[in-house]
């Protein structure tokens, strides 16, 4: 009887403590692991992100930039972390869908991880050097249709999204130009300036100071409708290339198997964070648009990453293109 009645006790114990443990997350601070280099606009906006989330979760989110491989050893050591709500990532499309093709990556990029939050969304936007002779789309294709290989693209990477964009261009409108790629997007625009690269399909978040400052020409955004940061520079479906959409979004994930009230907390400080007006303007100053309220939920990130993967993957695949 005291045998039986002791492990009640026991159990119950353990019971409570597990029961505390799970109320009381967290109750040390949280990683956040950023796969690019600090100032890229992905760390930009993890560090945004994380002080307002610090104040909902009542701990502080440190961010580990851990960069390489395109941004891959940065996801794979979230796949291998511990499920447990203390070591989240961000990523973007070119991490979580055009990597998972062009390289070959020790994880699955779909059953690995459990999604957060959507976070912010940048379109693609086609940028040339100032005295590039086109002066809009139709007379770019035409210039590359009359002058092909003649014109360089700069890219960030080898196989990246910036190539990946440039190659669903050069598929859909039938023309050829040559890539040269670059350690990051900010030595590619200043090479572009001093007129030493043509052409590059770059975030927008990246060319919007340049293109304001007109050291370089923008022909369009790869989007339906046009952008608010630049309002003069027309769309895509505007410029007689319609439909050749490619956008830069960013979400957040934490390792498969995270329990899901952890994800709740962690998406609730999400929302939260993404709510804060002084968050909104920031993030809009470097030229990142929050997505909807309704687009904030695990189950949204879950669904747009699968219609992005189901709509990039055979396009990519398609290409032969890989990382060497």
């Amino acid at each position: 009887m005291r045998k039986w009645l002791g492990a009640v006790v026991v159990a119950a114990i353990a019971a409570g403590v597990t029961v505390a443990g799970a109320q009381s997350y967290p109750s040390r601070p949280v990683t956040l692991v950023a796969p690019f280099p600090a100032g890229g606009p992905l760390d930009v906006i993890a560090r945004i992100i994380a002080e307002p989330m610090r104040e909902t979760l009542g701990q502080p989110v440190v961010i580990e930039n851990l960069t390489g491989a395109g941004g891959n050893l940065g996801v794979g050591k979230l796949a291998k972390a511990e499920p447990d709500g203390y070591t989240i990532g961000i990523g973007q499309w070119s991490t979580h869908v055009v990597n998972p093709v062009t390289y070959d990556v020790p994880y699955d990029i779909v059953k690995d991880f459990e999604p957060i939050a959507l976070l912010t969304n940048t379109p693609q936007l086609i940028i040339a050097r100032k005295d590039f002779p086109a002066k809009d789309v139709k007379e770019l294709v035409a210039w590359l249709k009359a002058n092909p290989d003649k014109a360089t693209a700069a890219t960030v990477g080898v196989a990246g999204g910036a190539q990946v964009s440039a190659m669903y261009f050069q598929k859909e409108t039938g023309t050829a130009f040559r890539f040269v790629p670059y350690r990051g997007g900010g030595p590619a625009i200043t090479d572009m300036m001093a007129g030493q690269v043509d052409l590059m399909f770059d975030q927008a978040a990246n060319a919007l100071g340049p293109v304001r400052g007109g050291s370089v020409k923008a022909y369009a955004v790869m989007s339906k409708e046009r952008w608010a940061p630049l309002p003069d520079v027309p769309s895509i479906d505007e410029s007689g290339t319609p439909g050749l959409y490619v956008a830069y979004w960013h979400g957040m994930w934490a390792p498969k198997g995270t329990p899901k009230d952890i994800v709740a907390k962690l998406n609730d400080a999400v929302v939260h964070a993404l709510a804060d007006p002084n968050v909104k303007k920031r993030l809009a100053d470097i030229g990142q648009d929050v997505w909807p309220r309704g687009q904030q939920t695990p189950e949204a990130l879950a669904a747009f990453h699968k219609a992005e993967t189901d709509k990039w993957w055979p396009i990519i695949r398609a290409s032969g293109l890989k990382a060497q």
